[in-house]
């Protein structure tokens, strides 16, 4: 199972609701280049700035609603989500058959691919080493909110 480092400032439900706009960083604008990159060397490009770019302002569509949380686990390396990440949560996106979510099952929270089909709920890993989570009679599930960003630092 994959579960979600959370914050110290959303210890419970409610703490979630109250305090989003504690969760969200300064803004810090970064030149954004027109040059299209390749993977090969780079050209210089100085002179090809664009204009800045605020991730926050690029990766959060809604600010309320909006919540990153740190990857602990290896269920959805799968799907590119790895220990250690960053995932960005959207509260306010409606959960589909196929989105990331961020679930609550019997009061653990885990990242799962949803799979809504024919009125069964399941949720699925991304790593053949898990088995999906299939809910049962008497189980108590939450989407908490969908995945819409992932954000990797790579160490050097």
């Amino acid at each position: 199972m994959n579960f979600i480092e959370l914050p110290d400032q959303i210890n419970n439900v409610a703490d979630r609701e109250a305090q989003p706009a504690a969760l969200q960083p300064p803004r810090s604008f970064r030149p954004l280049l027109q040059h299209k990159l390749a993977a090969g060397f780079p050209s210089p490009a100085a002179d090809y700035i664009e204009k800045g770019l605020d991730l926050n302002a690029y990766l959060v569509q809604h600010k309320e609603a909006s919540f990153f949380f740190r990857v602990v686990g290896e269920s959805v390396s799968g799907a590119g989500i790895l220990d250690g990440d960053i995932v960005l949560v959207d509260r306010s996106v409606n959960p589909c058959h196929g989105h990331y979510v961020l679930a609550v099952v019997d009061g653990e929270y885990t990242l799962k691919r949803l799979h809504h089909l024919h009125g069964v709920i399941e949720l699925h890993p991304e790593n053949p080493s898990f088995a999906p989570i299939r809910l049962v009679e008497g189980q108590e599930l939450q989407l908490w909110g969908v995945v819409t960003a992932v954000v990797r630092k790579y160490r050097v």
